[in-house]
């Protein structure tokens, strides 16, 4: 049985770093550690250019910073990726079309499986 992960991972990194949180705030240009509370205890969801920021600090990948939240979102992506697949294989194109739908149920096979997502 796959063990749940947790949303955010900043808090374990953190601590691993040795870092307090107002250092941690220091090297993100804020004054206060507040917001960071905010975000190791999964109250907020922080913006692209900060979760790259911690990427750029801690050395680890946003993906695994964002461990929880990076399952529930391929998860998500994977259903739907499931649904638009099926569409388009039941849609009955032709010509110009055809080849549209043929290309991109072409691409998702090759990209999206289900073998090639479990790998991600």
């Amino acid at each position: 049985m796959a063990t749940r992960r947790l949303a955010n991972y900043l808090k374990t990194y953190r601590k691993r770093s040795g870092l307090t949180q107002r250092e941690v705030a220091f090297l993100l240009g804020w004054k206060h550690g507040e917001q960071l509370l905010r975000y190791e205890k999964h109250h907020r969801i922080p913006p692209f250019q900060i979760a790259l920021a911690f990427e750029a600090i801690f050395k680890v990948p946003v993906t695994e910073l964002f461990a929880g939240a990076n399952d529930s979102v391929v998860g998500e992506i994977g259903t739907r990726i499931e649904t638009l697949a099926a569409e388009l294989q039941n849609r009955n194109d032709r010509g110009k079309e055809a080849r549209h739908t043929a290309r991109k149920l072409s691409w998702l096979a090759a990209n999206h499986s289900r073998q090639n997502s479990s790998n991600q």
